[in-house]
């Protein structure tokens, strides 16, 4: 193989990069473009992703104190909640929680599912396990993401952990390819809130997450500016 040939083998590569690279800013929240006022009436999927145990239960917590105030639930016109395998006590809150807003509202709420998809890590899995979970995991959200009856959501919701890291970064992947248009038509925008228990420094997710979530909320003022985007705006789930 000639220097020549090299040459350009590398150069090729190095522009590919570049582009690859810049391709990459383009998708992630510092560079992304304010989303158009979206006009009243129009359809809106929100999609929430429940963690189980103490995250669903400060999700709910947040959710129930928005509704009430300035959340008019009939905006979204279609929820999806999504839980881990195995989750039904998560599963069964959603349900009850779209039945309080059904009785609310009545036939103005709009639809809801909630869907199950493979819990990334497993309590107490072994570490050198969790990449093939992890990417069944995210198989499953491509799948719900990219294919769902409802399309892509317009915005995702989350406080953690594991199955909701990989549900955002599988929203990256799909916004870095556009697939099916979605990141030039504003899909996916997300938004991760800390867990009032993360007092002194984020969790593993929050940190992950502070590089690709459009916001991302503490609940401890301390925390504020943490990873550099971290926003304050006080306690949301007491």
């Amino acid at each position: 193989m000639g220097a020549f040939t090299i040459k350009l083998a590398l150069t090729t590569f190095l522009v590919l990069l570049s582009i690859a690279w810049l391709r990459l800013l383009y998708v992630l929240p510092r560079f992304r473009a304010r989303p158009n006022k979206r006009q009243r009436g129009s359809p809106t999927h929100l999609l929430v992703v429940l963690g189980s145990g103490g995250h669903t239960a400060e999700m709910m917590y947040m959710l129930d104190n928005a509704v009430r105030p300035r959340l008019n639930w009939s905006d979204y016109t279609h929820r999806t909640w999504v839980v881990s395998s195995g989750d039904s006590v998560s599963a069964l809150r959603a349900k009850q929680f779209e039945d309080k807003i059904h009785t609310q509202k009545g036939s103005n709420c709009g639809t809801y599912e909630v869907v199950t998809v493979p819990r990334a890590r497993k309590i107490y899995q072994p570490l050198w396990t969790s990449p093939f979970t992890c990417l069944h995991c995210g198989w499953e959200c491509v799948r719900l993401l990219a294919w769902g009856k409802n399309g892509f959501p317009d915005l995702v919701m989350t406080n953690g952990p594991a199955t909701a890291t990989v549900l955002i970064f599988t929203t990256v992947l799909l916004r870095y390819f556009n697939l099916k248009g979605c990141h030039s038509q504003g899909k996916m925008r997300s938004i991760y809130v800390e867990s009032w228990a993360r007092v002194k420094g984020m969790s593993l997710s929050g940190r992950l997450l502070c590089w690709v979530a459009d916001r991302v909320l503490v609940q401890w003022e301390q925390l504020k500016g943490a990873g550099g985007r971290a926003e304050y705006h006080g306690v949301l789930c007491f």
